[in-house]
C-alpha cells in the first residue's frame, strides 16, 4: 500500500456519471453530437473525440511535431488506466496537489494560473485537459516508485562499472559543503543607489567575517540584513558554476556578494571536506541508470494493466 498526502475513499464500480453525460449529449442538445461521439470505452469510462481533439491541441501547444489520433488515443487510454491503478493502492492526490503543479507549470512559464488558464482557453483547450494530464503523470511516478522501490535502486557496483565501460572517471573529488545563505535586504521599488550602498556593506563585511560564528553576530544584529540556518550539499547538488565559487572561497569566509531579487546575496561557508558521497559525474550516472529501469518498469506494468483492462472501440476511430 503505498501512502500519498491525501487518501479518497475507494467507490464502488458504477457507470460514471461522465458516461452518462456522453450519451446525453450525444442523442441530446449541447454540443454536436460529433463532438461528442465515443472513441473508446475504458472500464466503462469513456473517451470521447472532443477529448481526442482537446488532447491534440495540448500537444500541439507543447511543441510536440506529429500529432497521430490513434497515439492520442493510445495515450488517453492509458491515462485511464494509470489513474485507476494508482486508487487501487490508495494513491490518488486531492485538489490542491493537482493545483500546485499546475502553479508549478505556469511559474516555469513566467505566468501565474491564470494567466496559464487564459493561454490555454485562448488556443480552445480547457484547463481540465491538462489537469487530467498531469494527475496521470503524477499518480504513475508515485505508484511504479512506491511498488517497485527495491528493483529501482542502482548499486555502487552497478555505477561504477557502468563509468568505466564510458571510460568515465569515478575518483574525482568530492565535497561536502556547509553554508549560511546571507541577504541584505533592499526594498522592492528601491533605486539602483540602494543596491550600490549594500553592496558596499557587503564588501567591508567580506574583509572582517573569518568565520561562520562571526558571520552570525553581524547579520542577526544588522537592520534590514537575514542570515539563514546552515545548508549542507554536495558537489553532485550543486552546479558547475557555484561549486567553483565556493572551492575558492577559504573556510568561514563569504562569497562575493549578488545582486538578486531580495538584495545582496552572498553565502558564508561554514565548512568544506572530502566526502565519498557521489561526484557530479556519478550522479549523472546513477540517475541515469535509474531512468532507465524505471521507464523499463513503468512500460511492463502499464501493458501488465492494459492486458487486464476492458477497452472497447463503440464507434469508427
Amino acid at each position: 500500500m503505498i501512502t500519498t498526502t491525501v487518501r479518497l475513499a475507494i467507490r464502488r464500480y458504477f457507470l460514471p456519471l461522465a458516461a452518462l453525460l456522453a450519451f446525453a449529449l450525444l442523442f441530446g442538445g449541447g454540443a454536436p453530437a460529433s463532438a461528442q461521439t465515443i472513441a473508446a470505452m475504458v472500464n466503462g469510462e469513456p473517451i470521447t473525440n472532443f477529448d481526442i481533439e482537446q488532447r491534440s491541441k495540448l500537444n500541439a501547444l507543447s511543441g510536440s511535431k506529429e500529432i497521430n489520433r490513434q497515439s492520442v488515443l493510445n495515450d488517453l487510454i492509458d491515462e485511464k488506466l494509470k489513474i485507476k491503478e494508482a486508487k487501487k493502492y490508495g494513491v490518488d492526490p486531492g485538489t490542491s496537489d493537482i493545483d500546485q503543479a499546475y502553479g508549478g507549470m505556469a511559474q516555469r512559464m513566467r505566468l501565474n494560473n491564470d494567466q496559464l488558464t487564459k493561454v490555454l482557453e485562448g488556443k480552445g483547450i480547457r484547463p481540465d485537459t491538462l489537469r487530467q494530464r498531469i494527475r496521470a503523470d503524477m499518480v504513475w511516478a508515485a505508484l511504479v516508485r512506491g511498488r517497485f522501490k527495491e528493483s529501482l535502486q542502482v548499486g555502487e557496483k552497478d555505477v561504477n562499472a557502468a563509468a568505466q565501460q564510458a571510460g568515465e572517471a569515478t575518483e574525482a573529488d568530492a565535497f561536502e559543503y556547509r553554508m549560511q545563505p546571507i541577504v541584505l535586504i533592499v526594498p522592492k521599488g528601491a533605486p539602483q543607489s540602494a543596491f550600490e550602498e549594500r553592496r558596499k556593506e557587503a564588501d567591508s563585511l567580506r574583509e572582517r567575517v573569518t568565520s561562520c560564528e562571526e558571520a552570525n553576530s553581524f547579520f542577526k544584529s544588522m537592520r534590514n540584513a537575514a542570515i539563514r540556518e546552515i545548508v549542507v550539499k554536495t558537489s553532485a547538488d550543486l552546479p558547475q558554476a557555484l561549486r567553483d565559487i565556493l572551492d575558492k572561497t577559504p573556510i568561514g569566509h563569504l562569497t562575493a556578494p549578488e545582486v538578486t531579487k531580495q538584495g545582496i546575496e552572498m553565502v558564508a561557508l561554514c565548512d568544506r571536506k572530502a566526502t565519498t558521497i557521489d561526484t557530479p559525474k556519478k550522479r549523472e550516472i546513477r540517475d541515469k541508470m535509474y531512468a532507465q529501469k524505471y521507464e523499463a518498469k513503468s512500460k511492463a506494468y502499464l501493458a501488465e494493466v492494459r492486458r487486464a483492462a476492458m477497452i472497447e472501440y463503440p464507434a469508427a476511430h
